[in-house]
């Protein structure tokens, strides 16, 4: 990268971030010592090229000019032929006053238009500013203090860097948010953790220094920023269980739980997406109302009935897959994946079959058609690929929740995963636990989503030109 195209992606991240207040805001937070050494610069090179001091010598050559004497005379008869109309009387002082506000008005108002018309206009800060984002001299004299400021107008100069920064940033707040709510809710909870931790035969002393040691005696003010701080910090503290660290539960019972969740979405998506174009393309046929029956009957099974039925079927009776998920065997994983992908798959079928419906009509189709293309073309270029936005939203949704650990699944087959773990710790409750949990989903959720809002931009060229006119 040329020493140029840095300063004009600087440039342009900056005139980007000075159209909205917000922004404006931010700009000036993150350098306030970049600015205040360029104001004071500003001020010395151009005391007397500012607009104000160029409006006020206007002002004053035109109260010395013939134009004045013009605009006095115009106005004392335009007040005379008011006051002849409505018949009323003004005494001199109040008249003259009026006159002389009117002439003001104008006199300026004719200043403003003379320098909007001068080809040497008095420089603005703004204008000062821009041109020294563009001079090596400068950016090296302020890149220690301005480090954070210029990143800012970096990633702020390119459509697709800026709607991912704004993206993870608005995260940073859903996870506060979460942390606020889901601990406010477990410390107004009436379970007592030291009873549940130490037993009904605890004395009220143990629990006194059970809650001493871990905390819980302290305000609840004292306890959400220690939470807050623990979590941004990436500490997450000890569980009251075992007094086991929590990242380490966490990054055991992840691999399982992304195994089995991005398992389940491909058996889905391979699945579903044919499923539901052969749907659409056979509408109101035998077929789409077989596969239509069928998700629906997808939709409608409850997820730890039907684990029950295939433990019953394929474990017990037909001793042909493990009961219980096995580290070592992976044939164990293939009823929890056909498990938590069913209901994935009817949810993506119908939602493929009704988005390429929805597109079949649209005139871009009809254009093609009047083109000469075959109806495989049609069908899969132009209208699988703008049918594709809905059903991104429905996959990433899904994929989301499944990340965060599907519960019932996991107990259902005894899995050691995220989602088990969550049910576990709340039962206590585990706050550090519970807490370290809730955010990890929160986490996978919105990461999830991004990449989503990517895909988007992928696949659908509006969407693209919309971000680049923003």
């Amino acid at each position: 990268m040329t020493a140029n195209q840095t300063h004009n992606r600087l440039l342009t991240g900056y005139q980007y971030v000075n159209r909205f207040p917000y922004l404006r805001w931010i700009n000036w937070t993150l350098g306030i010592l970049v600015h205040l050494f360029t104001y004071l610069s500003f001020r010395l090179l151009h005391r007397g090229e500012t607009y104000q001091v160029q409006l006020k010598q206007t002002i004053e050559q035109l109260r010395t000019s013939p134009l004045k004497q013009e605009l006095e005379e115009k106005y004392s008869n335009q007040y005379a032929k008011k006051l002849a109309y409505f018949n009323e009387d003004a005494t001199a002082t109040k008249k003259q006053r009026l006159i002389n506000r009117q002439v003001d008005d104008a006199l300026t108002l004719k200043a403003k238009t003379q320098l909007a018309h001068k080809e040497n206009q008095p420089i603005s800060y703004q204008d000062f500013y821009e041109k020294k984002l563009t001079e090596p001299l400068f950016l090296c004299l302020t890149f220690i203090p301005g480090l954070l400021l210029y990143s800012f107008y970096f990633l702020y100069h390119q459509p697709f860097l800026r709607f991912v920064f704004e993206r993870l940033f608005s995260t940073v707040f859903v996870i506060i948010g979460v942390i606020v709510v889901v601990f406010t809710i477990l410390y107004f909870s009436p379970t007592d953790a030291a009873a549940n931790i130490l037993g009904e035969a605890a004395t009220i002393e143990q629990r006194i220094a059970f809650n001493e040691q871990y905390g819980l005696n302290e305000p609840y003010w004292v306890q959400l920023s220690e939470q807050l701080k623990g979590l941004l910090t990436f500490d997450l503290g000890y569980s009251f269980t075992g007094n086991a660290p929590i990242l380490n539960d966490i990054q055991n019972r992840f691999p399982v739980t992304l195994t089995v969740a991005f398992s389940s979405l491909l058996l889905a998506v391979a699945i579903a997406v044919p499923v539901g174009m052969i749907s659409a393309a056979k509408v109101n046929s035998f077929w789409d109302y077989s596969f239509m029956f069928i998700a629906l009957i997808g939709l409608s099974i409850p997820s730890f009935w039907q684990g029950l039925i295939f433990i019953l079927t394929f474990s017990i009776k037909g001793n042909l897959l493990p009961s219980s998920y096995d580290p070592g065997n992976w044939l164990s994983l293939i009823m929890p994946v056909i498990v938590l992908g069913t209901g994935l798959a009817a949810s993506i079928a119908r939602m493929t079959r009704s988005s390429l419906l929805e597109v079949m009509h649209e005139d871009y189709m009809m254009t093609a058609k009047a083109k000469g293309l075959n109806s495989r073309q049609i069908f899969l270029t132009h209208g699988l690929r703008n049918a594709w936005i809905p059903i991104l939203t429905v996959i990433g949704l899904q994929f989301g929740v499944m990340l965060g650990g599907a519960a019932v699944t996991e107990k259902v087959f005894n899995i050691k995963g995220l989602g088990s773990y969550i049910v576990d710790k709340q039962f206590i409750p585990d706050i550090p636990a519970i807490l370290a949990g809730v955010v990890y989903i929160a986490i996978a959720i919105s990461l999830v989503n991004l990449l989503v809002d990517l895909l988007y931009a992928v696949l659908n060229p509006r969407i693209r030109s919309q971000l680049k006119n923003d």
